[in-house]
């Protein structure tokens, strides 16, 4: 296991993430789109977020967005559901040299 850091912009909000991404997953959503993120997805327990975080819940109740409440940098989203064990972690708070070379998978998220 490998175990990977990265911050939001000011460097208020740490994120852990205990696994080596192969690839991340760019989604063309209303939201994700806008953001320009690029999503690295895990099992809630394989990614913890430390620092002062704001939520955003957008129109189909299905995900929660955070960022930062300082800089305004999206470090992740959760779900809302409980029974769901899957977090996306927006890789570009990692140092480039771990995604950049990565393969991208689109996601159709606009089309939910």
């Amino acid at each position: 296991m490998s175990e990977h850091n990265g911050t939001c912009h000011c460097g208020a909000v740490t994120i852990t993430i205990d696994d080596t991404p192969t690839e991340v997953a760019e989604c063309n959503c209303s939201i994700c789109r806008r953001l320009g993120t690029l999503w690295h997805y895990g099992p809630r327990a394989s990614v913890r977020v430390t620092g002062e975080l704001a939520g955003y819940v957008q129109g189909d109740c299905m995900l929660t967005t955070w960022r930062c409440t300082n800089c305004g940098c999206v470090t992740h989203w959760t779900a809302i559901d409980d029974t769901y064990d899957r977090t996306g972690v927006n890789i570009r708070m990692f140092d480039p040299s771990l995604w950049q070379d990565l393969p991208r998978r689109f996601v159709d998220g606009a089309s939910y």
